[in-house]
């Protein structure tokens, strides 16, 4: 990887769009340092350390790179962006003139990326007005003004705005998809403090001996983490395919053979994003609100709450876990079905004059691929299962609290391999075109 990145640098095209990347990067971290006009950060800072004790605000925070807890004009980040992007995703399925629109090529998906702008801007607003109206119930303002008010707003949904902007322009001018390397560029920001934590917690005031195991069973646990990852982003179950030999004149077309990849993790991060955002939606709004009862609520509240799943002295929240599981299983699968139509494959290779060997061409290889495609989304959904549960493991039985969980290993390794193909691919055609203008 770092080899290619070196080579990369030697190109000039590609030197400049790496520089342009970095550029970029480097606005979005002075951005989540700006606070937002208006605010009081220091009350909501500590408002926010307490709330931090029970993870309330982690996954947020997580993945705005700290910007929420700074109250930058950056906190809400590209989670719109992300929220709409999944509304648009699930709303293809539903309305026809969407799923048109995804099969018209070009012209379509200009059509529902303009849509998701539109639909971000719409949730940013929406958000920015709800946590206004809590930062002035519960006297976060420096003053209680409603022109404050309208500036928090103002400047938070201007904020995920013009972050959208960014990641469009690293996806067009850049290296990678930018809002994919938006979100992981927050991720590893939070890497540097969670990984000191840690040192402090386990290491720090203890003898050397425990100190020195400790260290390595930390770069042990992160490393076999990593590994899983990489194994769980790169497994494939490839399906060999058979084109039919068409004779025309002379000439003899077909004949060649191809495969199907399906990924065993088809789903990516998305089934624990889906799982872990219905889980701390009720936490995040109760907390917005101020609640703070003790009642059936309260305790339904520490259910969905990873914080107190794998507590060995109150292991009856950790039914909250078993849910979490059954959820990320089927969205697992519920994604993946919304994704992959083995319906339209197999029709498409049957105008093609493709087959599977051994498969008659039709529903009979819609059926196999079905068949296939549920056998390694079970597999991947397991996979997927032991990252994301092994960091709330070991935060429930030894207080291990780091942002570098499943979800964020997994985006960040993905992107990392991604951003790397993507540049060798364009090393690759830079050095065909040297070729040719030889």
């Amino acid at each position: 990887m770092f080899t290619t990145i070196k080579n990369a640098f030697k190109i000039k095209d590609i030197r400049l769009k790496l520089l342009f990347t970095f550029a970029m990067l480097l606005v979005i971290r002075l951005g989540s340092a700006i606070p937002v006009p208006g605010m009081n950060v220091t009350v909501f800072q500590q408002w926010f350390a307490e709330l931090s004790e029970n993870n309330a605000f982690g996954f947020m925070d997580r993945f705005t790179g700290g910007s929420f807890e700074n109250m930058s004009i950056l906190a809400l980040n590209i989670t719109p962006y992300i929220t709409s992007s999944i509304i648009i995703q699930l709303l293809t399925i539903a309305i026809p003139k969407f799923e048109e629109w995804q099969r018209d090529g070009e012209d379509g998906r200009k059509k529902l990326a303009a849509l998701t702008r539109y639909i971000t801007v719409a949730l940013a607003l929406i958000e920015s007005v709800a946590m206004a109206i809590g930062f002035y119930r519960s006297n976060f303002l420096i003053e209680k003004s409603p022109l404050y008010v309208i500036e928090i707003v103002a400047a938070l949904t201007a904020g995920s705005a013009f972050l959208m902007w960014i990641g469009e322009r690293i996806t067009d001018n850049g290296v990678g998809n930018g809002i994919s390397i938006v979100l992981t560029i927050n991720i590893i920001s939070r890497m540097p403090s969670d990984l000191s934590s840690l040192f402090t917690q386990f290491v720090t005031g203890k003898n050397i001996a425990r100190g020195v195991v400790s260290v390595i069973i930390i770069v042990a646990v992160i490393v076999a983490m990593v590994v899983m990852v990489v194994l769980l982003n790169g497994a494939e179950r490839r399906i060999p395919v058979q084109y039919a030999k068409k004779i025309q004149g002379r000439k003899t077309y077909g004949g060649n053979h191809s495969e199907i990849p399906l990924k065993v993790n088809t789903a990516g991060v998305m089934p624990i994003i889906f799982a872990m955002s219905l889980f701390q939606f009720p936490i995040i709004i109760s907390q917005l609100v101020g609640y703070k009862g003790t009642g059936a609520w309260s305790e339904i509240l520490k259910y969905l709450n990873q914080s107190y799943w794998c507590d060995t002295s109150n292991l009856k929240y950790s039914i909250g876990l078993v849910v979490y599981v059954l959820l990320l299983i089927f969205f697992a699968y519920f994604y993946t079905s919304i994704t992959f139509n083995p319906l339209e494959i197999a029709d498409n290779m049957k105008k093609q004059g493709g087959f599977i060997p051994g498969i008659r061409p039709g529903k009979p290889t819609s059926d196999y691929l079905t068949n296939i495609l549920n056998y390694i989304i079970f597999i991947g959904a397991i996979g997927l299962t032991i990252i994301g549960v092994l960091p709330i493991f070991f935060n429930g039985v030894f207080g291990a609290n780091v942002s570098f969980g499943g979800t964020s290993l997994i985006i960040v390794v993905s992107v990392i391999l991604e951003t790397v193909k993507q540049i060798e691919s364009q090393m690759l055609v830079r050095n065909y075109k040297g070729f040719l203008d030889d």
